[in-house]
């Protein structure tokens, strides 16, 4: 009778603790998935696409405008006087 009891507490608090650590892992997916969360996840996600896109057309600026002395100073001197034709 003291082995059976002994299975029965043991098989109880098995069970307490699973329930237990399941609602907690519930809880914790449904605030991760909540739509607070996932909208600033994605005000993030753009900002740093924001940054990406602005650093890019920087990148793109200041190589153009090496590439632009490099060519001018191929050019002969008479010519980079002259203002481009518009």
């Amino acid at each position: 009778m003291v082995r059976r009891g002994f299975w029965v507490a043991l098989g109880l608090g098995a069970g307490a603790t699973g329930a237990v650590v399941a609602s907690k892992w519930a809880r914790k997916q449904s605030k991760r998935v909540a739509p607070a969360t996932l909208a600033r996840e994605a005000k993030g996600g753009f900002l740093d696409l924001g940054k990406l896109v602005s650093e890019s057309i920087a990148e793109g600026r200041q190589a153009m405008e090496e590439r632009e002395r490099e060519l001018r100073a191929k050019l002969p001197a008479s010519s980079r006087d002259d203002p481009p034709d518009d």
